[in-house]
């Protein structure tokens, strides 16, 4: 394995380990919508209030490794993905003001402003992250110079909101998994139905995706089934999306969050699987696709920046630990929380 093929799978382990992490809070959020009453969004506001900015460290490291590495990369994805970028920076701010700035002022009217915001704030981020990946998946529209050819509103294919619809459902999923561990009594109970009910709708559409990749970007398997690796991510990914019922309804809820963890690496790490060497390929042409080679910075940057990666991520990892451990247990408000 060379500098070019580590960083492609240290790139890789940072979008998994923001889509597991992030991924519930933004669950979380839209949940949040359909919260009965102001104490139940108060319990859903402190259950991701400790983690959440954390969380999205994942997101800056993700983007940041992905520049060092992959410059063109990072270049050609970003500007043909400008105004859907804006759109997601806006709703992240929103729902990043909403959380303080709600508790301020004592109006039921204030109140439900930034409860909207926290919401749409996070449901957009969840429809958008999934588009953003099936238009990868699907190919984009990039020439031989490496140069975005293509059209924001090109972005708003079905294949792409079929993945996008996919990501929202699985990161609620997930999301209502997560607040099972954080709440008691009759919540969590309609929690464990939110998971159930929303697990059923990604086995379909997981499966209905699949079904579309291989009629939209046959590429992908190519060669896969011979892959060994793909049959450990396959089998571990038919193991852990199979086994959360069977924890939801044992009432082992650790065990059904850590299932659903695995799913959305498993997930992820298929994809990435199927794309490898390709990073962004191109609709225009295959042989236009950025790879982890024509795409990647100097053998120089890749060395020093994986030696910094190779202190800062046991950092990273490290600090996540020591705060869910802290924070673990059930929500309990107070007059300081949110």
């Amino acid at each position: 394995m060379d500098l070019n093929a580590i960083w492609f799978l240290l790139v890789g382990v940072l979008i998994i380990g923001y889509a597991i992490l992030d991924g519930f809070d933004l669950g979380v959020g839209v949940l949040h919508l359909f919260a009965r009453d102001n104490h139940e969004r108060r319990l859903f506001l402190n259950a991701i209030g400790p983690v959440w900015d954390g969380n999205e460290v994942w997101l800056l490291t993700g983007g940041g490794a992905l520049f060092a590495a992959f410059p063109v990369v990072y270049a050609t994805v970003f500007s043909g993905f400008y105004l859907a970028l804006m759109l997601l920076l806006v709703a992240l701010i929103f729902r990043a003001v909403s959380l303080e700035f709600r508790g301020k002022v004592d109006s039921a009217r204030w109140q439900k402003i930034w409860d909207w915001s926290f919401g749409i704030g996070s449901l957009l981020p969840a429809v958008l992250f999934g588009v953003a990946f099936g238009n990868i998946l699907r190919g984009v529209p990039v020439d031989a110079a490496g140069r975005w050819v293509g059209s924001f509103p090109g972005l708003l294919n079905p294949y792409a909101i079929l993945i996008g619809v996919l990501s929202l459902i699985l990161f609620t999923m997930h999301g209502a998994i997560y607040l099972s561990l954080k709440t008691d009594g009759a919540l969590r109970n309609r929690m464990v139905r939110w998971a159930s009910g929303s697990w059923m709708a990604v086995v379909a559409l997981y499966f209905l995706a699949t079904m579309a990749t291989i009629f939209v970007s046959p590429f992908l398997f190519e060669g896969m089934l011979r892959n060994p690796l793909f049959w450990v991510l396959f089998l571990l990914l038919l193991a852990s999306i199979l086994t959360i019922p069977a924890f939801l309804k044992a009432a082992r809820h650790f065990r059904a969050f850590l299932a659903s963890s695995l799913t959305i690496a498993c997930m992820i790490g298929l994809s990435a699987l199927s794309l490898f060497p390709r990073l962004v390929p191109s609709s225009v042409d295959l042989a236009y696709s950025l790879t982890i080679y024509n795409a990647s910075s100097s053998e120089v940057t890749l060395s020093t920046m994986l030696i910094i990666a190779l202190i800062g991520m046991p950092l990273v990892i490290g600090y996540t630990i020591f705060i869910y451990r802290a924070f673990k247990g059930k929500v309990v408000l107070t007059s300081d929380s949110y």
